[in-house]
């Protein structure tokens, strides 16, 4: 090797290290760089042949050995270089997680999240510099000394039974922001049935609204590419995305379709707000291939009848949802009829 203990000049930048390519080099990480390390990272840019990994034990190992927790029972996640905010769709009662931070500072402001987002009672054990002669663990998050290295361990054994997300489709609708543009409750779980999210599947929603289509399929494991042409409800959609620590799993695209999904990835399903039009239908039947999910939702005679012909011609289910809730109607209650939907789903 020529240089000796050469310095990053900047933090997790690998030009450095692949300006080295062909020689002898040794990178030092802390702890399993494949288990939110830089392994992953650096493997991407080299072939197979050109390194080596050398793990050790890695801070979740560490953390869950000095808590005596069983690792695979627990939820592991990286908020050194992400938000707080991906806490959010897995936090609950009886769940626990250890989460690596940034620094000492970070401590305190995720207490401060969790109280906001109503996880004041999770227990948080801070855990410093562990693997060497200075680690210590320490309950609660108030600590003026906190040394790093740093991770927290997270235990909502006390969190109330309605802290977190459901698991079910069809999310309370004042959970997200909206302008009235959101598919509801009722009929959001009816379309997320129908578009059968699995793990790692793409979706495309054109007239994505306030993004609630695309946020519940991203909690379902996918990612989503959401297409709106209103730069405020875009807004929305992205702010929806972040609150629900989803924005590394849906993009927003401000534009029209189809001309906006010409340069789009392939989805494995497709979400249709307001049902669209008969020009978009024949593009998207030309554009997708076989195997395609597409679920389209309208309210309108037209479009009633645009998806009427085309369950005629391409087959698939053709539903019609007449919801109707009870509200107060004088000193009695009464049924406030909802708009009728009618829904078209086929697979391409």
């Amino acid at each position: 090797m020529g240089d000796r203990g050469r310095a990053w000049p900047v933090p997790f930048d690998l030009a450095p290290l692949l300006a080295c390519r062909g020689r002898r080099v040794a990178m030092l990480v802390s702890g399993d760089p494949f288990w939110f390390g830089a392994g992953g990272s650096v493997a991407a840019h080299l072939a197979p042949g050109e390194w080596q990994a050398f793990p050790l034990a890695g801070t979740f190992s560490l953390v869950a050995a000095r808590m005596g927790w069983r690792l695979e029972e627990v939820l592991c996640l990286g908020l050194h270089a992400a938000p707080f905010a991906r806490l959010r769709p897995i936090l609950a009662r009886g769940v626990r997680a250890i989460c690596t931070l940034r620094d000492a500072a970070a401590v305190p402001a995720l207490a401060q999240w969790l109280a906001a987002h109503g996880f004041a009672e999770t227990r948080i054990t801070v855990c410093e510099a562990l693997g060497g002669p200075r680690a210590r663990l320490r309950p609660g998050a108030d600590w003026p000394d906190i040394t790093a290295p740093v991770a927290v361990a997270l235990d909502g054994a006390d969190l109330p039974r309605s802290a977190g997300l459901p698991r079910a489709s069809g999310l309370p609708d004042d959970l997200f922001q909206h302008d009235g543009q959101i598919t509801k409750r009722p009929i959001r779980a009816l379309t997320l049935s129908a578009l059968a999210p699995r793990p790692g599947e793409l979706l495309w929603d054109i007239g994505g609204g306030s993004g609630s289509i695309s946020v519940e399929w991203a909690l379902a494991g996918g990612r989503a590419i959401s297409i709106e042409t209103r730069p405020d409800r875009a807004a929305n959609i992205r702010a929806n995305a972040g609150a629900f620590g989803l924005s590394h799993r849906i993009t927003v695209v401000e534009g029209h379709a189809p001309e906006a999904l010409k340069t789009l990835s392939t989805p494995d399903a497709v979400f249709i707000g307001g049902g669209g039009s008969a020009d978009l239908h024949a593009a998207l039947w030309a554009l997708l291939p076989e195997g395609t999910r597409l679920v389209a939702n309208g309210v309108t005679l037209e479009t009633e009848a645009l998806l009427a012909a085309l369950h005629a011609q391409h087959g698939g289910s053709l539903l019609r949802v007449d919801l109707a809730e009870a509200t107060p109607l004088g000193g009695f209650r009464g049924w406030q009829a909802a708009r009728l939907v009618v829904q078209w789903s086929v697979t391409r």
